[in-house]
């Protein structure tokens, strides 16, 4: 999946609450990974509402962009906002699985931003995202490593251990140790062909006023919580069962203090090989 399908509602929120508080993160580190190019076409997999493509765009200047992603309505946000960058040579494409209907070898630079799936999806994706470059091109992949939403992970065990749930536990602790580090990423990144691998990490606390708030927040219901649910290898009811015993327990448990997301931040780039 090129991104789960969002409501126009959805995808609002998604632009003014996700992108500034939690997404611009990732993008930071991409952006800055960006190698300068002249006549750079740029292909955005996952591209949402189109962040951070304005950004890119004046690193880039002249660059041609295509966004792509799975939902109509979040497009048609991306759509809109580069009608008002003049200058901005930006188009969108409508998918939703992988690969795209995009050309081989036809971009500079491909890049995605915390993609939700699983850990056996990613290695699609980072094909895909080989696939679409020209020899010499650049690819970047912004993600949680290793180390993100422990404080999911301490109550989903303890989920798993009150409600005697042994294969939720087993699952929490795989998808711990499946969420890649700085070597394990590099790994899977040259296992797709690609090489020249760099990491950047930068380990970020995002805070909300309450466990309530962060159970409300765009941020949780429409990146974390289906980011950290897409990486658990379990029955659909047990999913459930243990997102109802998340909200029960973050809201218990930070009532009125503050709640701190833990993200360990990670972008890596590399090329697509010449020969």
């Amino acid at each position: 999946m090129i991104g789960p399908p969002l409501s126009a509602a959805d995808a609002v929120l998604f632009e003014h609450a996700v992108v500034p508080r939690y997404l611009s993160f990732f993008a930071s580190l991409a952006v800055d990974m960006m190698l300068p190019s002249e006549a750079a076409r740029i292909v955005h997999l996952g591209c949402r509402s189109g962040f951070p493509d304005a950004i890119v765009a004046d690193k880039l200047p002249g660059a041609a962009l295509v966004g792509v992603d799975g939902s109509a309505a979040a497009l048609d946000l991306a759509r809109a906002k580069a009608a008002l960058f003049s200058g901005m040579n930006a188009s969108y494409v409508l998918a939703d699985a992988l690969p795209t209907p995009l050309p081989d070898a036809s971009f500079s630079h491909a890049f995605t931003l915390h993609p939700v799936c699983p850990p056996s999806e990613r290695a699609q994706l980072l094909a895909e995202l080989r696939r679409v470059l020209v020899p010499g091109g650049q690819a970047l992949i912004a993600l949680p490593l290793r180390g993100s939403f422990p404080e999911i992970a301490d109550i989903a065990r303890e989920c798993a251990l009150k409600q005697d749930l042994s294969e939720l536990g087993a699952a929490v602790d795989a998808a711990s140790l499946s969420r890649p580090t700085i070597e394990t990423i590099a790994e899977e990144i040259e296992g797709a062909g690609l090489d020249e691998v760099e990491v950047d990490v930068q380990l970020i606390a995002v805070s909300f006023d309450s466990g309530r708030e962060f159970l409300e927040d765009p941020i949780s219901r429409l990146m974390v919580i289906p980011e950290a649910t897409a990486m658990l290898d379990v029955e659909p009811q047990i999913i459930d069962s243990m997102l109802k015993y998340l909200h029960h327990a973050v809201s218990k448990y930070w009532s009125e203090g503050v709640f701190e997301l833990t993200v360990n931040v990670g972008c890596a780039s590399a090329r697509r090989p010449l020969g």
